[in-house]
């Protein structure tokens, strides 16, 4: 009996062990480019309906957009995470602002947030942790033996440092305006400052791991299936 596979056969079963999942990115598990989008919708709305109402009519439009996104993509058959988590937020934001009564506190949770990210970003360095390379390791089941290597933590020392620019940045620039009054200035500097800036800091984190990589196959620590 001929029991010889045939090439198309064997190709198809190449090709179906050739293509292993995918993790998602980080663009991915924001909802894609729609969904970093989305996430600047509410705080636009909140700032441009500042301008014409008071307060109560400033939280009502953020909190209408933040939900009527989630509604269009639970219509659509699209992730809901990234909108439930972006009404979550707003909602939070919405109920500061009706306690403080004051316009600008809509934006004090994200502004106090980034200074928390600044400062655990920056102590990991100090302690020799650096949470760009502990978190991406961890993500991708490498573990941390990258810390075995003085180059490595280098390369994930710069990446920590970048992240925490970027954090430190939106605080600085926020607190300004925070402390100035200047609520329409905010609401730009949170949608500018946001996800471009963070998506602009990753890439130097992808460097990192893309040249630790590298390093810990050339010195052995890491084997070249797991590179």
């Amino acid at each position: 009996m001929n029991t010889t596979t045939s090439p198309a056969t064997e190709s198809g079963t190449q090709t179906d062990q050739a293509a292993p999942p995918q993790r998602p990115s980080v663009l991915d598990q924001a909802g894609g480019p729609a969904g970093v989008v989305y996430s600047a919708l509410p705080a636009l709305a909140f700032v441009v309906a500042h301008n014409f109402t008071g307060i109560t009519g400033s939280v009502l439009a953020a909190l209408g957009f933040a939900v009527a996104i989630g509604v269009w993509r639970l219509a659509r058959k699209e992730s809901v995470q990234p909108a439930i988590g972006g009404v979550f937020g707003v909602a939070v934001a919405a109920g500061v602002v009706w306690f403080t009564g004051s316009a600008k506190d809509y934006f004090l949770i994200g502004i106090w947030a980034s200074l928390a990210g600044a400062v655990l970003l920056l102590a990991s360095v100090l302690v020799r942790w650096p949470l760009a390379g502990v978190l991406w390791n961890a993500a991708t089941g490498k573990g941390q033996i990258w810390r075995a290597d003085r180059r490595s933590r280098l390369y994930y020392d710069i990446a920590t440092l970048t992240l925490t620019a970027v954090f430190g940045a939106r605080f600085a620039v926020q607190q300004y305006f925070y402390a100035t009054d200047q609520v329409n200035e905010l609401g730009a500097a949170k949608i500018l400052m946001g996800f471009p800036l963070l998506a602009a800091a990753l890439l130097v984190v992808a460097w990192a791991a893309r040249c630790s990589n590298k390093r810990l196959k050339e010195i052995g620590l890491l084997p070249a299936k797991h590179a």
